[in-house]
């Protein structure tokens, strides 16, 4: 299999998936999901406990993944370590001979988390990416140590006249692709392309766009009130509230999402994220005929 960095430029459209973990995770199941969705993915990303949700480390992750053979995406955010954690991560996910990570500032941590944690934010989004890209800056220099680095983007409607200074900065940074958040609305998604497209960002960046499998309409609101940059239409919770299988229509209406998404101009990628069922995500890709 293509290393993912070598994957996401080449001419075919690239599909990964979210690796599904909670705090009972362990070797066994994360085994299950390789299998499920190995032969049906360029890579999983292993998120770093989204929405401030305990789980396993994405570093133990990525080396369990990596054990099976399976390139690996592992996610690190800004929230819960200081420079010398996120540094000494990176470290280790490079020993591990991990090639690709995405770099974010992360979530707040909601008022009632149960655990009363306290966010640290000690370095930046674009700090992050320097930092990383410049391991493989050493002297001397450490050929194949770099890393393929993305970013979190958000898509919107553009206004005329959008300079896109925070995506050039983190490009000048070492950023090479990017992942926008959860979006369902392709018109949101066209118009954003065309900006990138007019700003030369497609120069710099290749693009990933983020979809999942909607169970139910709940968990649909459930996302559009708790992500608030989701872009999640009316329309979509309406055909879930209307549909007589609603599991079903949600891996239908993924499936077809991603045959459309796939035809937008400047779109390399598509990632799935996970709301917990590992399974829904291979039927999506299955019956979308992109994996």
């Amino acid at each position: 299999m293509k290393p993912f960095s070598q994957a996401l430029q080449s001419d075919r459209l690239t599909v990964t998936a979210d690796l599904t973990l909670n705090t009972q995770s362990g070797a066994d199941d994360i085994d299950r999901q390789v299998d499920l969705l190995g032969p049906h993915v360029a890579d999983l990303q292993v998120t770093d406990n989204p929405w401030a949700w305990v789980q396993m480390s994405a570093t133990s992750a990525a080396s369990l993944v990596l054990q099976r053979g399976l390139d690996v995406i592992p996610i690190l955010t800004c929230r819960d370590r200081n420079r010398i954690a996120l540094m000494s991560d990176l470290l280790g996910l490079r020993a591990l001979g991990v090639g690709s990570v995405i770099l974010t500032r992360g979530h707040k941590i909601p008022q009632q988390h149960q655990l009363k944690a306290q966010a640290v934010f000690d370095v930046s989004g674009r700090e992050l990416v320097s930092m990383a890209a410049q391991l493989g800056e050493s002297d001397p220099p450490a050929p194949g140590k770099e890393f393929f680095i993305g970013i979190g983007a958000r898509a919107f409607r553009a206004s005329k006249g959008w300079d896109a200074e925070s995506l050039t900065e983190r490009a000048k940074a070492g950023a090479r692709f990017l992942q926008t958040q959860l979006c369902f609305n392709t018109e949101i998604l066209r118009q954003y392309l065309q900006a990138l497209v007019a700003t030369r960002m497609t120069w710099k960046y290749s693009v990933i766009v983020s979809l999942t499998v909607l169970p139910s309409a709940q968990t649909a609101l459930w996302l559009k009130k708790n992500l608030s940059d989701s872009r999640i239409p009316k329309g979509v919770i309406e055909r879930l509230e209307k549909a007589h299988d609603p599991q079903a229509e949600g891996i239908a209406l993924c499936a077809e999402l991603m045959r459309e998404i796939a035809e937008i101009p400047g779109v390399s990628g598509i990632n799935l994220m996970t709301v917990g069922d590992a399974d829904s995500l291979r039927d999506a890709i299955t019956l979308s005929g992109l994996g």
